[in-house]
């Protein structure tokens, strides 16, 4: 398979790599997922580039990057708010737009939101690293390098060349669809695992008492800060961890493991967050507050499939 360029790197980001739905059948091998943090933005600017599930796309965390279009593309634009331009004029996220060879698109800083998703028609090109082109850095796995590199200036980023030029037509996305990341997010939230080993006390604050996220947060995993939370075991044998799963380590405040997680762990687990609600949390910047309120697995599960019902 062939493939063109279709971006120059003019200046790299703190943090931007190609992100699709994640590597699986291969955390026997202790080899994380990988994928977009946030699937909602993901799926919806595949959705609005015109491709089908599981295409990569790149994930821009926190601005600073420009690219020069190296072909006439289709592009769409969802998730953060990073003060996005064209050649200079704003272009809002949730939407899709075209580029001409040599316009500049710029990402800045961000307005409201943390992370935000490019799609080309099309999907980015790249090798596959064990079934997926998600670039994860700690493993060294996929990307556009196959090293899991984050995007750096001079690099290039790819499409296929059957893909080449795709100019398909624009779509208009779902105005109900746009979450407004300024307000601050109450996240659904499973009881599980280890949950009826903390305190009462705990409980009662951890879905009562506002949670601020920590400056440490990384593709990893979110940590929260606020009040200790308690529990009778200390450690425990390693288990697998699921998206979402909450451990408690010593000091008692809370990490929501997301798409870069390890994939064992022996600190005691509060429960789950959904797919969704690890999207919202994904897009939470650090110093922002959330809540959580219980929900049951039958409740997520088809909250789940309301959503992805859109992209068969």
């Amino acid at each position: 398979m062939s493939s063109e360029s279709a971006f120059q790197v003019l200046k790299s980001g703190p943090l931007a790599s190609l992100q699709d739905a994640g590597r699986y059948g291969v955390r026997h091998l202790g080899i994380t997922q990988g994928g977009a943090a946030d699937l909602h933005a993901w799926a919806w600017a595949n959705w609005l580039a015109g491709n089908s599930w599981g295409r990569a796309v790149l994930e821009v965390t926190f601005g600073g990057l420009s690219l020069q279009a190296d072909q006439a593309l289709t592009l769409a634009l969802t998730g953060a708010d990073l003060g996005v331009t064209l050649d200079g004029e704003a272009i809002a996220p949730w939407a899709s737009f075209k580029v001409r060879a040599g316009q500049t698109l710029a990402f800045s800083t961000p307005k409201s939101g943390l992370r935000a998703y490019l799609a080309v028609a099309g999907g980015f090109f790249a090798d596959p690293v064990l079934g997926s082109l998600s670039g994860v850095a700690r493993e060294r796995l996929g990307g556009h390098d196959g090293q899991g590199s984050q995007l750096k200036a001079g690099d290039e980023l790819r499409v296929d060349s059957a893909e080449a030029g795709n100019c398909k037509p624009l779509r208009e996305m779902p105005s109900s669809r746009i979450p407004d990341y300024r307000q601050p997010p109450t996240l659904e939230f499973v009881l599980g695992a280890q949950s009826a080993e903390f305190t009462g006390i705990s409980l009662f604050n951890f879905f009562n008492r506002p949670w601020v996220v920590d400056n440490r947060s990384d593709r990893m995993g979110i940590r929260l800060q606020g009040p200790k939370l308690s529990s009778r075991v200390g450690s425990m044998v390693s288990e697998g961890l699921a998206l979402g799963a909450v451990q408690v380590p010593p000091d008692g405040q809370p990490i929501v493991l997301l798409n870069d997680r390890q994939t064992i762990g022996g600190y005691p687990r509060l429960g789950t967050l959904p797919p969704l609600a690890c999207s919202r949390l994904a897009q939470c910047l650090p110093g922002g507050e959330v809540r959580f309120r219980p929900v049951s697995l039958e409740r997520a599960h088809h909250a789940y499939l309301e959503f992805s019902r859109h992209f068969r």
